[in-house]
């Protein structure tokens, strides 16, 4: 395969420090390029610049606070920790951030407080936004339809949704992050992704979660995205080739990579 792949989403610092080097190693060599970091919350932040300042030309970061970290009580430090940071050093988009209303939904509507204050930051610096959605995609889109929030861009991560939601997130211009998801017997993405058009697709991991077939139960890495990237292929009926180079190409129209990493 000539053209490399693109991890728009992996949490690789997440690993066994010992191992990190590794895997991103490991990507490399299967032929992923760039692997993109969403950031968690303040705990998650040394880690995840460490592994990118290993690796600056391959290993790109967001910042933002994940919704399952959105809490009253360390609230306004997270937000006034993730101000801080977008301040001091450079990253490709707002992430992640959303809504989670699959464990607890006790801070729902705080959840969406969050959520349009961040996507406020994004608007203010230009920047995409990489949205967790778990059991919330439709209170998601009703936010992100708002008019204060037309003009912004951003992708799914990890799309798990139906048809319909998948239509609508594409004509607000957003992209579809699919991970090995697809892959799985119980996924209804390979029935939906045929009626959704590949310039509105992303691929990514969320490593080390999510493992595509074969490696179930296993550990996730960026390299394994490959095997979502076949299955994509056979979805589509199309090459891998084709799967790689559109993906790619709609990565850089979204995170503006070749601009980020020149800078």
């Amino acid at each position: 395969m000539n053209k490399f792949l693109i991890d728009t989403h992996t949490h690789l610092y997440l690993i066994d420090e010992n191992d990190c080097a590794t895997v991103v190693q490991n990507a490399i060599a299967a032929g992923v390029q760039y692997m993109l970091f969403p950031h968690v919350d303040l705990e998650s932040t040394k880690a995840m610049h460490a592994l990118a300042d290993m690796y600056p030309y391959n290993c790109l970061m967001m910042m933002g606070l994940h919704p399952t970290s959105v809490k009253p009580e360390t609230l306004e430090a997270e937000i006034s920790y993730v101000e801080k940071k977008l301040s001091e050093r450079k990253y490709l988009a707002i992430g992640e951030i959303g809504m989670d209303l699959y464990w607890d939904k006790t801070h729902a509507e705080l959840q969406k407080e969050v959520f349009r204050r961040q996507c406020r930051m994004a608007i203010s610096m230009n920047l995409p936004v990489v949205v967790h959605s778990r059991e919330s995609v439709n209170e998601l889109i009703e936010i992100l339809c708002e008019p204060e929030f037309e003009t912004l861009s951003g992708v799914f991560h990890s799309f798990a949704g139906s048809l319909e939601q998948a239509q609508q997130i594409t004509s607000m211009g957003f992209y579809l992050g699919i991970s090995g998801v697809l892959t799985y017997k119980n996924s209804n993405l390979s029935q939906i992704l045929p009626h959704i058009p590949l310039q509105h697709i992303l691929l990514e991991t969320d490593a080390p979660y999510l493992p595509p077939v074969p490696y179930r139960g296993k550990r996730n890495e960026s390299a394994y995205i490959v095997h979502t990237a076949q299955k994509m292929a056979e979805v589509y009926q199309t090459g891998l080739e084709h799967i790689a180079s559109t993906t790619t190409q709609n990565a850089e129209n979204l995170f503006k990579i070749t601009q980020y990493v020149q800078q």
